[in-house]
């Protein structure tokens, strides 16, 4: 499976579509959250832990109704990184980094997510697989390699690099098409 715009679009419109479903939290200038479903004020732990059960939630600005729900998110992974075991290293951030304002920003965007969701799809299969299994079957089968997870983890990574491929492709033609704007060809 490799990245396709249109299905990314389409996703997007539905997402767009499911907002109404959404948990609906505002904050108040005095940086208080406030649950609109339970009519309490919750914690950015509670917050956390509203993500963690999958729920739809959107932040807006009490006052202003902007869109506060990916400042609320980046400040939940800040004090998770901040914790005992961060998940990025100092050259992943700082690689991220170097990818805002890069031509190719749009797609390291996408190409994320859909790596981040392919791995969260091999994690769902194989956590179905194991619940009817013991821990001295798990242990064996971590101990096999399992046919099953080499192919879930080959078609994981078939996956990034078919993105990867498709990203350095595009970057190729917005190249292309930039110097040929210029009168210049490679």
């Amino acid at each position: 499976m490799g990245f396709d715009p249109e299905e990314f679009v389409v996703s997007e419109q539905k997402s767009a579509a499911s907002k109404s479903a959404q948990r609906i939290i505002k904050k108040y200038p005095n940086r208080r959250l406030y649950d609109t479903d339970t009519s309490t004020y919750i914690t950015l732990a509670e917050v956390r832990q509203l993500v963690m059960a999958h729920q739809n939630v959107v932040v807006r600005d009490a006052k202003t109704g902007e869109d506060l729900t990916r400042s609320i998110l980046l400040q939940i992974i800040l004090e998770e990184e901040a914790g005992g075991a961060p998940m990025f290293t100092e050259a992943v951030l700082a690689n991220i980094i170097r990818f805002y304002g890069h031509a190719m920003q749009s797609f390291m965007g996408a190409y994320l997510e859909k790596n981040v969701q392919a791995f969260t799809d091999v994690q769902t299969k194989l956590a179905e697989q194991s619940q009817s299994v013991t821990p001295e079957m798990w242990a064996q089968f971590m101990n096999m390699q399992s046919p099953m997870l080499k192919g879930m983890m080959g078609n994981y990574v078939e996956q990034s690099q078919s993105m990867l491929t498709q990203m350095q492709e595009q970057m190729q033609k917005q190249t292309e098409q930039m110097l040929g704007a210029f009168g210049l060809k490679r």
